[in-house]
């Protein structure tokens, strides 16, 4: 491994050894506060999109507020929970982390929640009537299964993004893995960082892969059609 100019290692692999109890529980730290989001943003993006796709006028002004929250550079909507949930690791402290990041992630779920209903056929939706289908039954058994793989692209980029966005918390204090971005540059000393920057990768790339096996898993039909075609 190459060193520093100062002789130090890039990586000391000693001390990683010697912090396997605090990278794990880093780890699940900031695992909890970027996948909360996500399953929140889904419990309102669902129910949100399906209004807006039975009422298209709803569509146009949900989108901006969506977007106009999006704009808002994370930090300073962190800090606008601080007075509601105070600063710190942990405890209701975590919400000042998460429902910021829950507000980001709708707009990405909101908009493939909406194009995933849109992306049902016309002949699909009057075959489902045809046979009986009421409405809730209809949503239920064939617009949402259909929906599933533009619903999932949004949730795997909406997963991704906050993985790295939650880094950013720990400039109030929280922010999971981030803590260690703190220590090493308030010790000159590039092993947290390195640690962290590559735990977070590998988490990205983890719940990627989750999410591409659910969706493998709850669209089984799209693997018909392909060995078929």
């Amino acid at each position: 491994m190459s060193a520093l100019a100062d002789g130090e290692p890039l990586v000391r692999w000693n001390w990683i050894g010697d912090h396997t109890d605090e990278l794990t529980t880093l780890t699940l730290h900031h695992l909890k506060l970027a996948l909360l989001p996500v399953l929140f943003g889904l419990i309102i993006a669902i129910p949100l999109g399906i209004l807006c796709v039975r009422w298209r006028w709803l569509y146009p002004p949900t989108l901006g507020v969506a977007n106009v929250l999006y704009g808002v550079p994370s930090l300073a909507l962190f800090m606008l929970f601080i007075p509601y949930f105070g600063i710190g690791s942990g405890g209701e402290a975590d919400f000042t982390i998460i429902i910021p990041l829950t507000l980001f992630s709708l707009s990405v779920l909101v908009p493939n929640v909406v194009d995933g209903l849109r992306s049902v056929p016309d002949p699909v939706r009057q075959a489902a009537t045809a046979m009986g289908f009421g409405t809730l039954r209809r949503l239920v058994q064939v617009e949402l299964p259909i929906a599933v793989p533009v619903v999932i692209a949004g949730a795997r980029v909406a997963t991704v993004a906050s993985i790295s966005l939650v880094s950013v918390g720990v400039l109030i204090g929280n922010g999971g893995l981030g803590q260690l971005f703190i220590d090493g540059y308030s010790r000159d000393f590039t092993t947290p960082i390195i640690v962290s920057c590559v735990l977070i990768m590998v988490l990205a790339l983890f719940s990627d892969g989750i999410l591409v096996t659910a969706q493998r898993l709850l669209t089984p039909w799209t693997r018909t059609r392909r060995s078929n075609g």
